[in-house]
């Protein structure tokens, strides 16, 4: 049965997608099943990992339309893709009963196929994000080293702690990954400080540095691993990956959540 991560973080730009990719393909480099999801209407984890374009999406999965169609990418490694049509299904899908609890619904069928689900989430709190957290055990948060990325900390813990009351109980968060981080910088070093002293022990011990070789991966439509096993990005992924490995429990079936 698959353990399920949603990343989240309602700024942009803190490198989320990024740490979705990798992180998956980290934990594909330590043996285990992976499955990407992208529920983002801009589609950005799709074009990273050169999925190609295919009849059904996410969209059409969340409208009711088809099942997941996961994409293979590479040995046990698959993706289920996104399109710009998924940026109306908020609208498209306010009137439907139990519309928070649709993703969990697709996920089902084949939760037992892969070992982890990574779902990168749009950089928002609306429906889409609620589902991935209806539907998650684990929470983890990508965090920019920059002073601005730190300010909806807390509203994104709120949400997390609301999920957990009222629709998952299950739902923990993992931990927070420092992201872009340059420890030349003072700036940098006391964001880190900040939320150490804010989530403790969440936060995870490994920084994902700023390296050149995360931001030219995507442009070659592959993960840090494929392009530059070498990299300190992949060094970071890596090491990300086994801390959480040691952080997750063995998860409980959703429909018992």
């Amino acid at each position: 049965m698959s353990t399920i991560i949603s990343l989240i973080n309602h700024k942009g730009g803190v490198g989320k997608t990024t740490s979705a990719v990798n992180l998956g393909a980290a934990l594909v480099e330590l043996g285990k099943r992976v499955l990407l999801m992208d529920l983002d209407p801009q589609a950005n984890l799709s074009l990273s990992v050169g999925a190609p374009r295919v009849k059904y999406s996410i969209y059409e999965a969340l409208k009711g339309e088809s099942e997941l169609h996961p994409v293979n990418i590479k040995p046990n490694f698959d993706v289920v893709t996104s399109s710009i049509n998924l940026s109306s299904v908020e609208m498209e899908l306010v009137n439907e009963a139990g519309r928070e609890f649709i993703l969990r619904e697709l996920i089902e069928p084949i939760i037992d196929n892969y070992d982890f689900i990574i779902i990168d989430c749009p950089p928002s709190l609306g429906l889409l994000t609620l589902n991935a957290l209806t539907s998650s055990h684990y929470v983890l948060i990508p965090l920019q080293s920059e002073f601005l990325a730190i300010q909806g900390l807390t509203r994104i813990k709120q949400v997390v702690d609301k999920v957990r009351f009222r629709l998952n109980k299950r739902l923990e968060i993992c931990g927070v990954a420092a992201t872009m981080f340059d420890a030349r910088k003072v700036l940098n070093r006391d964001v880190v400080e900040t939320i150490q002293k804010y989530f403790g022990d969440k936060v995870f011990k490994t920084m994902i540095r700023d390296n050149v070789s995360l931001a030219e991966a995507p442009a070659s439509r592959q993960d840090i691993f494929e392009y530059n096993k070498k990299s300190q990005g992949a060094e970071d992924y890596l090491a990300l990956a086994k801390e959480v490995l040691e952080r997750v429990e063995k998860p409980v079936a959703i429909e018992n959540a």
